[in-house]
C-alpha cells in the first residue's frame, strides 16, 4: 500500500480541496469522517484535522480522542481541527470580536519551523471562522499572527503538531500549496510517489489477487469512469471480463452505436442491450429526482442481473464508481443528509448475488483521466464529458416520456456538436441541455405560439466537487439558440444557466 496522508472531515465544504491539494503533491490521500476513523497503519504518514461548520463551543461539537495519535505522527489541524486541538487541551476558543472571512494577510510569521518555511512576510491566506483562539495552552506556541487574529498558527512544543486558523486548501491563500507541501513532505516526510503510472501497476497486481480465475461482469456508459475501470478490470483478468453497455432510451442522440463502436478499439468483450422500454416503464409517472435515480439503479441492476445469469460462473459486478460519488454519498454527522444518491454507491440488492469491484473508488475526475492515459485509452473517450449515471432522465424535469426525450436529444446533440464546431468542447467541464417543465408563450410565422424551454448548462471544474459557469461567446449562445427553435419542434425559448457549484450543483436534479 502506498504512504498516505489521512484526512479527519469534521464537515468543511473545502474537505474535498485539501485532499485535491495533497494529491497534487503526487501523495496519496482519504477522507475519512471524523466518527469513523480507521486502524492507523504504519502506510499513514500523517493526518489533517478539517474544518467544519460547527462552533466548538457547541454542546455537541464533533470531537476526537487525540491522545493516541499525538507525539506518534505529525498532526496539522485546519480552522475548526486548530480550535478543538486548542480547547481540549486547555485553551479558551471564544466568538470572534471581529468576524473574519475572506482574505487575510499573515504580519508575523516565525519561518525557524518547518511549517512555515518560505512563507513570506503579508502572505495572503482564506479566512472562514466565526470563532477565534484566544488563549493557548501552556505548552503550545503561536507561530504566525495577522492584524486581527493573534494565533493563526500554532505548534505543540515536543512534538510535529500544528494548527492553522486559515484554509492553505483554497486558491486565495496564495501560498497555501507551499504551506501543505512543507506539513506533507518535508514534516510527515511522504515521498512524492504517487503517479498515475504507479496506480495503474498496484490497481492491477491487487486486483488480480482480488478476482483470480473468477468472471466479472460489468456495465458501461461509454463515459470516462467506466471504460478505465473496465481497463484495468480487462488488464488483470482478460477474457474473464464481459462487458454491458445498456441502451436504457435515456442516453444522447446516436450514443447507443458510437459507443459500442469505440470500444471495438479497446479489446474489450461488449455485449450491447437494448433495454429503452424497461426503464420507461420504471419511470412512468415519477417525478421527484430521488425516485427516479433510484428507479433507474434498480433497472440496471435487473438488467446486469438477467446479463450475469447467462455468463456461467460470474461472481463480481464491476463498477466505474469514483470518490466524488463516495464522497457526496457519506454524511460526517448524524442522520444521512447525502447530498443526492448515486446509482452505484451503497451496495446490491440480497437476490444479486455478486460482490462489487469498483477499481477507481478513491480517485477524482482527473486522476481517473490521467489513469486512462497511462493505459493508452482513445483520447475521444478520455476527454468525453462527464455524462450523469441516470442520463437524459434528471436532465428532464417532472416525468419521463420517450418524446420528451426525443426532444432533448435533439436540442442535446445540436449544443454538443456546436461546442465542437467552434472549438469550445475542450474548454468545458460538462455540458448539457434541460428540459424544463414549463411552457413560454412565443411568435412564429405570426402566429402565437405555447411551446417548451430548454436551459443550456455548461460548466467548468477540475474534479466536480466545485464548478463555476463557462462565459460562452454571446454569438455562439445567440446561434445554438437560433439553430435549436428552428431545428427542434416543440420548443420556442432557449436559455442560459449562470449558476456555479456551489450553491448550485451541476445537473439540475
Amino acid at each position: 500500500m502506498a504512504e498516505q496522508i489521512l484526512i479527519l472531515d469534521f464537515g468543511s465544504q473545502y474537505t474535498q480541496l485539501i485532499a485535491r491539494r495533497v494529491r497534487e503533491l503526487n501523495v496519496y490521500c482519504e477522507i475519512h469522517p471524523y466518527n469513523k476513523i480507521p486502524e492507523i497503519t504504519a502506510d499513514i504518514k500523517g493526518i489533517i484535522l478539517s474544518g467544519s461548520p460547527c462552533s466548538v463551543r457547541d454542546s455537541d461539537a464533533p470531537n476526537i480522542d487525540l491522545d493516541s495519535i499525538r507525539g506518534k505522527l505529525p498532526v496539522l489541524g485546519v480552522c475548526y481541527g486548530a480550535q478543538m486541538m486548542a480547547q481540549k487541551y486547555g485553551g479558551e476558543v471564544l466568538p470572534s470580536e471581529i468576524r473574519e472571512y475572506g482574505r487575510a494577510n499573515l504580519t508575523h510569521i516565525d519561518q525557524h519551523y518547518e511549517l512555515l518555511k518560505e512563507m513570506t512576510h503579508g502572505s495572503q491566506v482564506w479566512m472562514s471562522h466565526g470563532d477565534t483562539i484566544k488563549k493557548l495552552p501552556e505548552n503550545f506556541k503561536v507561530i504566525a499572527s495577522t492584524p486581527a487574529v493573534q494565533v493563526a498558527a500554532f505548534k505543540v512544543q515536543g512534538e510535529e503538531t500544528y494548527g492553522i486558523q486559515f484554509h492553505p486548501e483554497v486558491t486565495h491563500s496564495l501560498e497555501g500549496k507551499n504551506l501543505l507541501r512543507n506539513f506533507v513532505v518535508h514534516i510527515c516526510g511522504c515521498m512524492q510517489e504517487w503517479t498515475s503510472d504507479m496506480f495503474v501497476d498496484t490497481t492491477v497486481a491487487e486486483l488480480q489477487i482480488k478476482l483470480g480465475n473468477d468472471k466479472v461482469v460489468m456495465g458501461l456508459s461509454g463515459g470516462v469512469d467506466s471504460s478505465v475501470a473496465a481497463t484495468l478490470i480487462h488488464k488483470a483478468i482478460g477474457e474473464n471480463l464481459t462487458c454491458v453497455f445498456v441502451d436504457n432510451g435515456l442516453l444522447r442522440k446516436n450514443e447507443f452505436e458510437e459507443v459500442l463502436e469505440s470500444y471495438k478499439t479497446l479489446g474489450l468483450n461488449v455485449i450491447g442491450i437494448d433495454a429503452r422500454q424497461r426503464f420507461y416503464d420504471a419511470l412512468k409517472g415519477l417525478t421527484e429526482p430521488e425516485a427516479k435515480r433510484k428507479a433507474i439503479g434498480r433497472a440496471f441492476i435487473e438488467v446486469f442481473d438477467d446479463e450475469a445469469h447467462k455468463i456461467e460462473g460470474v461472481k463480481w459486478l464491476g463498477q466505474g464508481t469514483i470518490y466524488p460519488d463516495v464522497i457526496e454519498s457519506v454524511s460526517v454527522k448524524g442522520p444521512s443528509a447525502t447530498i443526492k444518491s448515486h446509482h452505484n454507491v451503497g451496495g446490491l440488492p440480497d437476490f444479486m448475488k455478486l460482490s462489487v469491484v469498483e477499481p477507481l473508488n478513491t480517485l477524482f475526475k482527473d486522476e481517473v483521466r490521467e489513469v486512462g492515459r497511462s493505459l493508452e485509452i482513445p483520447e475521444a473517450i478520455i476527454g468525453r464529458h462527464p455524462f450523469p449515471g441516470p442520463g437524459l432522465a434528471i436532465r428532464i424535469l417532472g416525468d419521463i416520456t420517450a418524446e420528451k426525450v426525443k426532444t432533448l436529444q435533439e436540442v442535446d446533440y445540436i449544443f454538443i456538436q456546436g461546442l465542437k464546431e467552434h472549438g469550445l468542447y475542450d474548454q468545458v467541464w460538462q455540458a448539457g441541455a434541460i428540459l424544463l417543465p414549463i411552457q413560454s408563450v412565443g411568435v412564429m410565422g405570426d402566429e402565437r405560439t405555447y411551446e417548451k424551454v430548454v436551459a443550456l448548462r455548461a460548466v467548468g471544474s477540475v474534479d466536480g466537487m466545485t464548478a463555476d459557469w463557462i462565459h460562452l461567446p454571446y454569438a455562439f449562445l445567440g446561434k445554438m439558440s437560433n439553430e435549436i427553435i428552428n431545428r427542434v419542434k416543440g420548443v420556442n425559448r432557449v436559455v442560459y444557466d449562470i449558476s456555479s457549484k456551489p450553491p448550485a450543483t451541476i445537473e439540475w436534479e
